[in-house]
């Protein structure tokens, strides 16, 4: 039998270039979803506690203060989010330096699921580097308080939210989160908690007036970290490290491995950023040798074997 053939009206088939592509019903609502920053407001932040000065017991660690010439660049309000607290700089809006307060005894993991970066609601939007500088380059969004460092406690999930605030937001190469400096704080959280221990640790950027000015923002050239914590026979100890990004700054749209790390004196550290840490440096083996020999001391860290505590 023959093949039947169905009768088929092809006039109104449409011509390729008729045809459109499905869009979503209001697409307007859907890109200002998108593009509306998320913002934590000042009502949920106002209860955190922050950083305790007393929380290495009779070895009490003032909240760090800046030279004179800094002064008038400090918002004047500490943010204190559930075990650390921040000092911004106005000029760069960025943090100057944080403290976060570690309990090993106390550590609870959590993972890291999809988090998204948020504004801090006590501050105006526009006193907050945001999303804007970290898309498409090798910048990375770098905790400065390190986002497991004050997850202890009853509070360790709302600890692990507040670190997630561009606030504790810095631009770091790539690069720094790899490797050595990711061992050195490794170093320390693992210890407090195989020692069941505490620890206090600053961390903040290194600001220059010649810093490169990338997407209206100038990236530091560097980053350190001061660590305070009680030694196996109880005393009161200090420890400082640096980590130099000057050399990969060159190239930000690409990504780069390993930098440089450095274990330096705490004075260093307060000579670089006009930072003082009270009289830690009073408890900082470097530093007490620089006094005695003049000379400034940096050993290179290629890895957890170098470091000293």
């Amino acid at each position: 039998m023959p093949a039947r053939t169905a009768n088929i009206d092809l006039s109104h088939r449409p011509r390729l270039a008729d045809l459109r592509p499905l869009v979503a019903a209001n697409p307007t609502l859907l890109e200002a979803k998108a593009a509306t920053p998320r913002v934590t407001a000042a009502k949920d932040l106002k209860n955190r506690a922050g950083y305790a000065d007393d929380f290495l017991s009779d070895f009490v660690v003032p909240w760090p203060t800046v030279d004179q010439p800094l002064a008038g660049d400090v918002q004047p309000k500490r943010l204190d989010y559930t075990h650390f607290s921040i000092t911004l700089s106005r000029s760069r809006r960025l943090a100057l330096y944080v403290g976060v307060n570690i309990d090993g005894a106390k550590h609870v993991d959590i993972t890291r699921s999809n988090d998204t970066w948020a504004y801090d609601g006590r501050l105006p939007l526009d006193a907050q580097v945001g999303e804007d500088l970290y898309a498409g380059n090798g910048l990375d969004r770098g905790h400065l308080v390190r986002r497991q460092d004050p997850n202890w406690g009853d509070e360790a999930n709302t600890a692990n939210f507040d670190t997630f605030h561009f606030t504790n937001c810095s631009p770091q190469m790539s690069g720094f989160n790899q490797k050595t400096w990711l061992e050195l704080e490794d170093y320390i959280l693992d210890n407090t908690q195989r020692w069941k221990a505490r620890a206090t640790v600053f961390s903040g950027p290194v600001f220059s007036d010649n810093d490169r000015v990338y997407r209206g923002v100038k990236i530091p050239q560097a980053f350190w970290k001061v660590v305070a914590y009680l030694s196996d026979d109880g005393k009161p100890s200090a420890s400082a490290y640096m980590i130099d990004q000057r050399r990969e700054l060159d190239q930000l749209d690409l990504v780069f491995g390993q930098l440089r790390t450095y274990q330096r004196s705490v004075i260093a550290i307060e000579q670089l950023t006009g930072i003082r840490f009270a009289n830690l440096a009073d408890y900082d083996g470097f530093s007490n040798e620089e006094r005695a020999t003049g000379t400034r001391i940096e050993a290179l860290i290629r890895g957890p074997q170098d470091i000293r505590l």
